[in-house]
């Protein structure tokens, strides 16, 4: 087998990917040493001629712009030689040009280097075929390589350079990839002709290595159909994190993919056939039409922005009663957000339609989570029907714990009656659950903001809290009788520990002085942070052990609704989430040098993540660390995903990674 170390550029950056992302074309067949700038694998051969002044030009099919300064180029005979571009830096969506410094002939090959060594690119072309230009038609940076009618597009789209109808052979297309042990191919003739074969090669990323006849690979191929489909077995093996380029007899690049980690395993499609993005497949389907359920949806060949990450996994027919739920109320991100800091990679993390119950089949699904910080491997999530769920780590998905309860717990408010509409929890210093309830779903026009302290260990199928305390009459503007209001109310808590506060200076509202725990004597060893959906604003509370409680004022976001609050130890950093109404976004929040709580960061999800109501979201304890990152989770209280026909449809729980 081929192989090359599956560690890219976020990996040694501290970030490590859930999982293999693949893009079409050409991207590092090896990773990139720290040199290597961000997103130097978008970097494209756009065209190519061996006359006038063997020119060509580099295209940046990547959303941020890319250094090419120190990068090289080499032929079929002379080693890697320095190139002087027309600008050192790609815009996105843009292109630079150079000419050859030894030239490029009739019948050649050009590799692109970046500043380390890596190999960015490379294209073929037979006798005569790079005159006028060989140039990709169809779309930039990712077209079939033609030979194009004039030369004069350099610097600029290739559209007004191609010909009118791209031959036979540039419709053929690899279509999908596995390098699961039989390494096989699947090839794809999108045009209305039949294609010959019989006198193509392949060679993967391995630089070391000859081309391979595809006719002399078994099963032996030597012709397509129009609208059919040929496999064969790669004999020189494919990696996990390795590239195949498709030649045909006459030498010239006709298609190429290039994977990352294990993003062929189980394998690699174009969604849709011919046509699409490559996407990681839950299920391989060589020889037939891709199946295109492993992933989210991702940019045509059209676009000139390839995909930023893969979601990975799903699959599963809906049961019944399971009724996922559009998202809604779709808003903006505050102002100076920044991207995700984490893995672009995010993995369905739950079985499809995982947390149906019988008091709430109809898809409002999981709301809060949180990771119990002294054991990591449990996380805890409750569901807005009244139920609780403690879920464990099977392979990459997240189960209900068996041992404590198989589908979850029921949860009624003190004394037995009622069903808290539980939305957000965290875990107190004592090891107990803190719950928030809005509403009571018995009475859901009027709302009932509550904190609710509950024994985990408690035995039994349904839960009462050992303490409750309601904060209801604080919030009248809730209280009009209608429940879409009574419906914006706690939506999350998290328990920061007094060392923290004190540790930072946070100046106690009450007192106007440096916040003093022992001024609160039956508070615990923390205070709560609840979030409300209303305003997006932060309520602190000391919950005393008799009952009563302190209220310490509040805390603006500078977000127009949370749906999760968190403390994470980790980053020292109190985090609000809000959903797709504050366009999917992660507020870090720190204590100043004046002593105020105060935004200190705000953050986008990754991508790949559908835009709807996740409206949970927990992040792994720092102990829990590899390779500089650690697992985040999100929760979607509508298992809608992407909608109806997609591999996150049902789905409630999805995970990536954060940096340690």
């Amino acid at each position: 087998m081929s192989y090359t170390p599956a560690r890219t550029a976020l990996a040694r950056a501290g970030v490590l990917t859930v999982s293999g992302l693949a893009v079409v074309a050409f991207a590092a067949t090896r990773p990139a040493a720290a040199a290597d700038p961000a997103g130097y694998q978008n970097i494209r051969i756009n065209e190519v001629t061996s006359s006038n002044n063997d020119t060509v030009e580099l295209y940046n099919a990547g959303s941020t712009p890319v250094s090419v300064s120190g990068w090289k180029m080499s032929d079929d005979g002379f080693s890697p030689q320095s190139f002087s571009p027309s600008s050192t830096t790609i815009p996105a969506g843009g292109f630079v040009t150079f000419n050859s410094p030894k030239g490029l002939g009739d019948s050649d090959k050009l590799v692109i280097y970046s500043a380390d060594g890596t190999v960015v690119d490379r294209v073929e072309w037979a006798t005569n075929k790079a005159k006028p230009a060989m140039a990709r038609c169809g779309a930039d940076g990712t077209g079939a390589w033609v030979t194009a009618t004039t030369a004069a597009t350099f610097g600029s789209a290739n559209a007004a350079g191609c010909p009118a109808t791209i031959p036979a052979a540039g419709r053929l297309r690899i279509n999908e990839v596995t390098s699961n042990g039989s390494d096989t191919v699947e090839l794809y003739n999108g045009g209305t002709s039949a294609v010959s074969i019989g006198s193509w090669k392949y060679v993967d990323g391995d630089t070391s290595h000859s081309t391979s006849s595809i006719s002399s690979s078994s099963p032996s191929t030597t012709s397509i159909a129009a609208g059919g489909y040929a496999t064969f077995n790669s004999t020189i093996g494919l990696g996990d994190n390795d590239a195949l380029f498709l030649i045909d007899g006459s030498g010239n690049t006709i298609d190429s993919v290039t994977w990352m980690l294990d993003g062929a395993k189980p394998s690699d499609e174009r969604c849709a056939d011919g046509t699409g993005w490559f996407r990681t497949a839950t299920t391989a389907t060589l020889g037939g039409a891709n199946s295109c359920s492993g992933a989210s949806p991702t940019p045509t060949p059209t676009s000139t922005q390839p995909p930023t990450g893969q979601l990975l996994g799903g699959g599963g027919a809906l049961t019944s009663g399971c009724t996922p739920e559009a998202a809604t109320g779709t808003g903006s991100a505050p102002a100076g957000t920044v991207a995700w800091p984490g893995g672009l990679d995010v993995t369905i993390a739950d079985n499809v339609c995982a947390f149906t119950t019988s008091t709430g089949p109809e898809g409002r699904d999981v709301s809060g989570l949180a990771f119990d910080p002294s054991n990591p491997s449990t996380l805890w999530a409750v569901k807005n029907k009244s139920w609780l769920f403690k879920l464990v780590k099977s392979g990459t998905k997240w189960i209900p714990d068996a041992s404590w309860s198989a589908t979850g717990k029921h949860l009624r408010f003190a004394g037995g009656s009622g069903e808290p509409d539980a939305e957000g929890l965290t875990i107190g210093g004592n090891g107990h659950l803190y719950l928030t309830s809005e509403r009571d779903n018995d009475h859901n026009t009027v709302p009932k903001d509550t904190i609710m302290e509950f024994d985990p260990a408690a035995t039994g199928s349904t839960l009462t809290p050992l303490r409750q305390w309601d904060m209801t009459s604080q919030f009248p503007q809730l209280n009009t009788g209608d429940k879409d209001d009574a419906n914006l109310g706690f939506e999350g808590v998290a328990y920061v520990p007094d060392s923290w506060l004190t540790a930072g200076g946070w100046i106690d509202p009450l007192t106007g002085a440096a916040y003093n725990p022992a001024n609160y004597p039956l508070h615990g060893s923390g205070l709560f942070f609840a979030g409300l959906e209303w305003d997006g604003t932060l309520h602190i509370y000391g919950l005393n052990s008799d009952g009563t409680l302190t209220t310490f004022g509040t805390v603006a976001t500078g977000k127009t609704s949370v749906m999760d609050v968190l403390f994470d130890a980790g980053t020292q950093r109190i985090v609000a989430t809000c959903d797709n109404t504050c366009g999917e976004t992660h507020t870090f929040l720190k204590v100043n040098a004046g002593g105020a709580i105060v935004a200190d960061a705000t953050y986008t999800n990754p991508a790949v993540l559908p835009v709807g109501n996740l409206e949970g979201f927990a992040i792994a304890p720092a102990a829990t660390c590899v390779n500089g990152a650690r697992e985040a989770v999100w929760s979607d209280d509508g298992v809608w995903g992407f909608g109806s026909g997609t591999s996150s449809y049902g789905h409630a729980l999805y995970s990536g990674t954060f940096p340690c």
